[in-house]
């Protein structure tokens, strides 16, 4: 067994200590995967947590789809692995003024069906994103007014107001590029049926089983990539999916809980990749309707919760308490209201009796099946129990009972589940409490924490968006618009054949350096 240290090996100590407080990772033994040779060839067979809620990029909304969407997608612009700082993708960008984005796209990138990646598919795409009726990214484009053909290989963005997170905006699923040809041909049906210009394309999806891609031939960037194809197998049971990995079925697992951690480290030819990231677990909250429309209701649900006391028992102390959904040492993370909630079951007590609910309340939530989820919920349940706040829990998989709780159905007063993490902060609370906004249950907002999301976005100067991002931060938590809990670090079972495997601050796999020893 070896495990990868990616305090010294990987990650830049400042940068880490910027963003997410320097936390603790285990030693290393010899090179790191990524630094040895890489051999083309094989299938990479990976344990994969969830079934993906689609394979379109825009129609699709479970953080957990990502990592299976990136094999299929490219991104207009991508990010640093360790900081999240955007990069150049399939296009180099430029704002030559404020309201003014240029994309200028790379030569020669051809999607899975044979059509070009150019200028006219950019546009179709941007559009099609902030536009359509079934788009769940329109929110991240709010600030697009229009969008012009400006060269064969060019696209200008005029803007409403200034948006400096554009770039980030666009590494995520609104930059990720789908063949027009195919949404013109198949509708719907493309969110089983995806084309996208990423490295493997699409080959089949069996529910709640497998998912399969193979390598794209003609993909823009030479000599990658290195894996004939992927295999996805979904094994939503965290230890199901670590014992395939040592019998030899599956080449890795990712997104582990800290219980595993030491039957990883026991099991021989396994590597174990611990890194932090921007993982936060918590309660969604549908405060559009009774009783969460209450602020005093949300405020002793906040006050009843024990967030030291969750990641001790929930995460076996792999974690870090959450004051707010950015973890302590983020660059824009407020100290001043991390202790507006400290645990009080007495102060949520006498907050419901003012809001009319002196015996305590009933409340109805969503969670998943899985072991860990199961032991989550339970904490959960018992330290609101506490305060008077019983719950009545309805389990499933995390696409079925996210879409319950998000989209139409609005089935339950809460949700226990994770924010995945955003590459910029205004993305974060724009598609999280937004008006409108897919993450935003009751979809309704307040015009004040709008105007100071779009504020935050005008200057490019870090300190002066810290100085934004404290004030929507107060607002957030004051209003107690969502419940956070602990921040999840990232915990990965690997294969010794597996090489070139990096882990980012999103804690979601890519694998385009990965090959095959």
């Amino acid at each position: 067994m070896k495990t990868i240290d990616l305090g010294k090996q990987t990650l830049r100590r400042r940068d880490i200590l910027a963003l997410m407080g320097g936390a603790a990772v285990t030693g290393a033994l010899g090179l790191p995967a990524w630094a040895q040779e890489a051999k083309k060839g094989g299938v990479l067979k990976v344990a994969a947590p969830a079934n993906p809620s689609s394979l379109d990029p825009a129609t699709g909304g479970a953080g957990s789809d990502h990592s299976i969407l990136w094999t299929m997608y490219d991104t207009l612009v991508e990010w640093d692995y360790e900081t999240l700082k955007p990069k150049p993708g399939m296009a180099k960008w430029a704002f030559p003024d404020p309201k003014t984005m240029v994309l200028d796209i790379t030569t020669g990138i051809k999607f899975h069906d044979g059509t070009p990646m150019d200028a006219e598919a950019v546009k179709f795409n941007l559009e099609r994103n902030r536009t359509d009726q079934r788009s769940n990214v329109k929110p991240d484009l709010s600030s697009v007014d229009a969008v012009e053909v400006t060269g064969p290989l060019q696209v200008t963005l005029k803007l409403k107001n200034p948006d400096t997170a554009l770039p980030a905006i666009l590494s995520d699923r609104a930059g990720m590029m789908v063949s027009p040809s195919n949404i013109k041909a198949l509708g719907n049906e493309t969110d089983r049926k995806p084309v996208g210009a990423g490295p493997w394309k699409f080959v089949r999806w069996n529910d709640n089983e497998i998912i399969v891609v193979a390598r794209h031939d003609q993909y823009w960037r030479q000599g990658r990539p290195y894996l004939d194809g992927i295999e996805f197998n979904i094994i939503p049971e965290n230890a199901t999916a670590l014992r395939s990995v040592v019998a030899g079925q599956n080449d890795m697992a990712f997104q582990l809980p800290a219980r595993l951690k030491p039957v990883i480290e026991r099991a021989k030819n396994l590597e174990t990749v611990t890194s932090p990231t921007l993982y936060c677990i918590q309660l969604y909250l549908n405060y559009a309707r009774s009783p969460l429309d209450n602020v005093k209701v949300r405020q002793a649900i906040n006050f009843a919760l024990d967030r030291d006391a969750f990641v001790k028992a929930a995460l076996n102390g792999l974690g870090e308490p959450a004051r707010m959904t950015l973890p302590s040492s983020h660059w824009a993370f407020n100290k001043d209201v991390a202790g507006m909630y400290p645990n009080n079951p007495e102060r949520a007590k006498q907050l419901l009796a003012e809001a009319g609910y002196k015996d305590g309340l009933e409340l109805t939530i969503g969670g998943y099946m899985d072991q860990d989820s199961v032991r989550r919920g339970e904490v959960i349940q018992d330290q609101l129990g506490k305060a008077g706040i019983r719950l009545k829990f309805t389990r499933g998989t995390i696409a079925e009972i996210s879409a319950q709780f998000f989209a139409t159905e609005k089935k339950f007063d809460l949700l226990v589940s994770a924010w995945t993490g955003r590459p910029d902060p205004s993305m974060t609370y724009g598609l999280s409490f937004d008006k409108g906004a897919y993450y935003n249950a009751g979809r309704s907002g307040e015009p004040e924490l709008s105007k100071l999301i779009q504020e935050s976005r005008v200057s490019e100067d870090l300190a002066k968006r810290a100085e934004v991002f404290a004030k929507i931060q107060k607002f957030t938590v004051e209003n107690a618009l969502s419940a956070p809990l602990a921040f999840q670090f990232e915990l990965d079972a690997l294969s010794a054949k597996v090489k070139g495997f990096k882990p980012n601050l999103l804690g979601k796999p890519k694998f385009e350096n990965i090959s095959l020893g």
